[in-house]
C-alpha cells in the first residue's frame, strides 16, 4: 500500500459515505472505544436520538456476535478477523454492514434464520422475541434475541451473502442492516 493508495481508500469512503471502517480482530476494549468513538460521531451528525440508540445498539451486538463466535471456534487473531462499516444510504439511513469468517456447516442455518427474519412485520418480531425470552437458552447461543433485536431496529429486512474463501473450509459471512 502506498500514500495515493490511502488517498483512493479514502476518496472512495467519501463517495459511499463510510463514516467509520475497521478491519482486524476484536476485543473487548477495541469494540468498546469504537463504539464511543461511533457515539460521538453520531451525536455530532445530528442523528436523532432513536437512531443513535439504535445504530449503537446493533454495532455493539453484532461485533459482540463476532467476537463471541471467533471465541467458541477457537480462532487466532487471524481467522478471527471481521469487517464492519457504517455509512449512510441515498435515503440518508445508517446503514451498519459486518462480514467474518464462519464454518461452512454454520452458514446455512445463519442464513435460514436471518431469511425468516427479514419477511416479518413489526408485531411478527415482537412476537418472536418474546417467544425466544421463553424459550431455555441453546448452548453455546447464536441467532437468537439479539439477532431478533437488530431485526426490530432495523427500517428495513436484514440482509446477508455468504461467500467462499478460496483454498479455506470456511465461508465470508456478511449482514447489512439498515437503521
Amino acid at each position: 500500500m502506498n500514500h495515493d493508495d490511502l488517498r483512493l481508500m479514502r476518496q472512495s469512503y467519501d463517495e459511499k459515505r463510510i463514516l467509520l471502517c475497521f478491519n482486524g480482530p476484536f476485543s473487548q476494549g477495541l469494540i468498546e472505544e469504537i463504539g464511543n468513538a461511533l457515539r460521538t460521531y453520531l451525536a455530532s451528525d445530528a442523528a436523532t436520538s432513536s437512531a443513535l440508540a439504535d445504530v449503537f445498539a446493533c454495532y455493539i451486538e453484532i461485533t459482540q456476535n463476532i467476537r463471541s463466535y471467533a471465541r467458541s471456534r477457537g480462532y487466532d487473531d487471524a481467522a478471527a478477523s471481521a469487517t464492519v462499516v457504517i455509512g449512510r444510504n441515498d435515503e440518508h439511513r445508517y446503514e451498519i454492514l459486518a462480514g467474518n469468517n464462519i464454518e461452512a456447516a454454520d452458514a446455512g442455518p445463519l442464513v435460514a434464520r436471518i431469511e425468516q427474519l427479514k419477511v416479518m412485520d413489526k408485531t411478527q418480531l415482537k412476537t418472536a422475541y418474546k417467544e425466544q425470552l421463553r424459550r431455555e437458552p441453546t448452548p453455546g447461543g447464536g441467532a437468537g434475541l439479539g439477532l431478533i433485536d437488530i431485526a426490530r431496529k432495523a427500517s428495513a429486512p436484514l440482509s446477508c451473502s455468504l461467500r467462499d474463501i478460496p483454498g479455506d473450509s470456511r465461508q465470508f459471512f456478511s449482514l447489512r442492516v439498515v437503521i
